[in-house]
């Protein structure tokens, strides 16, 4: 029988008033295996109610409490960790092992760093700015946030979100995506042993859910990771309340390939880190552009590493549902003429959602498949002839969240990380994220900052007291 989730509202498990639920559907088999809330606007209401009920208490903690917390869900976390990586993989179908190895211990340690930064938060010193009177800078807690994260790295963005809100003394109430919330449910109920009731709420649900939670009067931040389009519906809500805003939201990351590089090892590389996932992230490299010099040998090893056992079967994994499987062979059916796909190209004739590694090549600046996100196992080559032209074909989208450039001449690197119009640029790696820096875009790609102190002074907002 399939297992049905729960709510989490002050602290307790609850499912939706209306008692309706939503299938949860494995995307490596495709088959259901369980269900969960479909939470309305009273379900919105009761947790925004109670993370509302727990501010006072929760932002007058001291930041050594909240530390203590934090840390606890750390540990529960890694004592957790083989619930956590089921639940996760049956949501997402990725293999359980490369989530165990390569983003559960980050999850820890997003909970850690932040209850460090509990303690550290940095401001101006108190001075004497004018005569007779002393001005002192505190940061506060912005009240209660409402949380949306997306569907690649389900467990990873709760804690992206959910741990500077709380480090900052905030309250909060989560809405996972609605094919993968099991793995924040779960947290949920392990944090309830760590956190005063109501400190932290996930609610499920669709889009609706969604809706009712930004508009809800209680909230004073929102904070979303997903698409451009969510993030404009979102900020067009928000923007009767005047609700402040914190939008990640994806990105078509470019990535520069100079004539001195070495060229197996490099194509080699990037085809780990642009089919890691089926691609399904935000910051995959999945444009990349190439000195026309080795452009001929970059191409054939890119696709040789992108034909071989593993990426032609798809064993990094499916794609998460079966819109997402449609729309990517739909992008690549209707390709123009010029372009040419030089391996895979073709969904899996097996149960699941596993579509093949794709290299698409002869691609021009304003083709569809340059200028919009795939979110899926494709990338397109490109040829440049200077590096000015590199840089002018990196920035020609309208999405800045991240880069990467590859090259031995360290001032030509130096020059791009000047150039490119991105929140984050790589130099000889790509998709590497800590948790002491921040990991966050401009243009379309959003506002706001997650990870570091800059993601948690997100959470805050600046009050001048003078005496």
């Amino acid at each position: 029988m399939a297992d049905t989730l729960e709510n989490h509202i002050g602290g307790t498990g609850r499912p939706a008033a209306s008692g309706e639920t939503t299938d949860l559907v494995d995307p490596a088999t495709g088959r259901v295996h369980g269900r969960a809330p479909r939470s309305g606007r009273a379900d919105t209401d009761a947790a925004c109610a109670a993370a509302a009920a727990a501010f006072p208490h929760w932002s007058a903690t001291t930041p050594a409490t909240r530390q203590r917390a934090l840390l606890a869900l750390a540990d529960a976390v890694e004592e957790h960790a083989g619930e956590l990586t089921a639940a996760e993989s049956r949501d997402t179908g990725k293999p359980p092992g490369r989530f165990l190895a390569d983003e559960l211990p980050a999850i820890a340690d997003t909970f850690r760093f932040f209850a460090g930064a509990a303690r550290n938060l940095p401001g101006a010193a108190a001075a004497e700015y004018t005569e007779g009177r002393t001005s002192l800078l505190r940061r506060e807690p912005v009240g209660v946030c409402a949380q949306i994260t997306p569907w690649n790295y389900p467990l990873m963005m709760a804690a992206w979100k959910i741990a500077p809100a709380l480090a900052a003394g905030n309250t909060t109430v989560l809405k996972p995506a609605d094919t993968t919330p099991s793995s924040a449910a779960l947290l949920a109920a392990l944090a309830a042993e760590h956190l005063p009731p109501g400190v932290l709420n996930v609610v499920c649900g669709d889009r609706d859910t969604g809706r009712a939670l930004v508009g809800h009067p209680a909230v004073a931040l929102i904070a979303v990771t997903g698409s451009v389009r969510a993030g404009r519906q979102i900020a067009a809500a928000a923007a009767g309340g005047l609700k402040r805003l914190h939008l990640e939201l994806g990105g078509n990351a470019p990535v520069v390939v100079h004539d001195d590089v070495d060229v197996a090892a490099t194509a080699e590389a990037l085809a780990g880190v642009a089919y890691y996932n089926a691609g399904q992230d935000c910051t995959a490299p999945s444009r990349l552009l190439v000195h026309e010099r080795v452009y001929d040998d970059f191409l054939a090893a890119f696709a040789a590493a992108a034909a071989a056992p593993g990426y032609r079967d798809a064993a990094f994994g499916p794609l998460n549902n079966a819109a997402q499987l449609a729309a990517t062979q739909a992008l690549l059916d209707r390709i123009p003429a010029h372009a040419r796909i030089v391996t895979g190209g073709r969904t899996l004739p097996r149960p699941g959602f596993f579509h093949q590694a794709t290299v698409v090549a002869g691609v021009r600046q304003d083709d569809e498949l340059v200028q919009e996100e795939t979110f899926a196992p494709v990338v397109t080559v490109q040829p440049f002839a200077t590096e000015e032209e590199a840089l002018r074909l990196a920035d020609d989208v309208r999405f800045g969240l991240a880069a990467s450039v590859w090259t031995r001449d360290h001032d030509r690197a130096m020059r791009a990380t000047r150039a490119l119009r991105t929140g984050i640029v790589w130099v000889n790696t790509h998709g590497t994220t800590v948790s002491e820096m921040p990991h966050g875009g401009t243009r379309q790609s959003g506002y706001g900052s997650d990870l570091s102190l800059a993601g948690l002074l997100d959470y805050t907002h600046p009050k001048h007291v003078m005496l």
